[in-house]
């Protein structure tokens, strides 16, 4: 259950001068020593802090094991809008998990309670985004490019990445709660992981929700097609699987709306990634059948041109 840290990570989010320093004070009342850095990343309409936590496994690469390492992503384009608007928005809640999920696993620490793989944590925050229009409701922007946010979050160290973000500002997902995606990698959209999907299963007591997507959905942003969201974004820059773990509504809401935020699906979002990031670190979790993946690379080439912008 990560209900408290949501709670806690929300009142510090829900502020018009919260910055990456003081999400870090807060990190660091749980777990002084805690691995954290916060920098600022400066782009074209702005800047934000890029917040980063990498919790060390017990049979993790920091401590010189060999048990796979997991990135856990927040994505999002701001916080809030202000000031636009007033207040957190729904676009932030990528961040939201993220932070809690920061939370709890160092939290687990403290109790005891190691995962064995090496887990690194990221989002960015920022209080103050642009927005942007976007079919069929407005988008919430960002100051800096998503190749930049990519650059900074996505590294050789993690053998798998999921990529939580609110992805409500669509027609077809038409649930509460999240949806996950198929497997992405090097450009190709593989079958929906069964490990992923039992753990979602396990951690909803519902059947799970997967959620649609197009090629151009995994192509990086800037190519001037449509996108589902940035949900997908971190498979553009890495040889890793990547999963989306999308927020959902039934009806479409605009990232940029405020009063959006659900607490139990953003709860129930982060605890199923919590539980990936255990059985992933324990080699009880595959994000994709490597001998299949092998199979069609052999048969049809590499998709990895889907990973640039292309040429026109």
């Amino acid at each position: 259950m990560l209900m408290k840290q949501i709670i806690e990570a929300y009142d510090i989010l829900d502020d018009g001068n919260v910055t990456g320093k003081k999400v870090e004070e807060y990190l660091r009342t749980i777990k002084p020593d805690a691995d954290i850095e916060v920098y600022e990343l400066k782009g074209s309409k702005g800047s934000t802090d890029m917040l980063k936590v990498r919790i060390p496994g017990s049979k993790g690469k920091t401590n010189g094991g060999d048990a796979p390492t997991i990135g856990l992503l927040g994505r999002l384009g701001g916080l809030g809008a202000r000031p636009e608007r007033i207040g957190f928005v729904s676009d932030g809640d990528g961040a939201l998990a993220a932070v809690a999920l920061a939370a709890k696993i160092l939290d687990m620490q403290n109790k005891g309670d190691m995962l064995e793989g090496d887990v690194l944590i990221s989002t960015h925050i920022c209080p103050d985004a642009p927005t942007q229009p976007h079919d069929p409701v407005p988008f919430m922007g960002s100051p800096v490019e998503m190749s930049q946010v990519n650059q900074e979050e996505v590294s050789d160290d993690l053998d798998a990445i999921l990529s939580v973000d609110t992805t409500k500002g669509n027609r077809v997902i038409n649930t509460r709660g999240f949806a996950i995606s198929p497997t992405v990698k090097e450009g190709y959209i593989l079958r929906t992981s069964e490990d992923l999907l039992d753990l979602m299963q396990i951690t909803t007591g519902k059947l799970p929700y997967v959620f649609p997507l197009a090629t151009q959905d995994i192509t990086p942003y800037g190519n001037d097609v449509h996108h589902i969201n940035s949900v997908l974004q971190p498979c553009t820059a890495t040889k890793a699987p990547v999963v989306g773990i999308a927020i959902t509504a039934e009806v479409m809401v605009p990232g940029c709306a405020t009063g959006a935020t659900h607490a139990t699906d953003v709860e129930e979002a982060a605890r199923f990634m919590l539980e990936v990031a255990k059985a992933f670190g324990r080699g009880q979790c595959k994000f994709y059948d490597e001998a299949e993946y092998a199979r069609l690379v052999k048969l049809y080439g590499k998709m990895d041109h889907l990973q640039t912008l292309g040429q026109e």
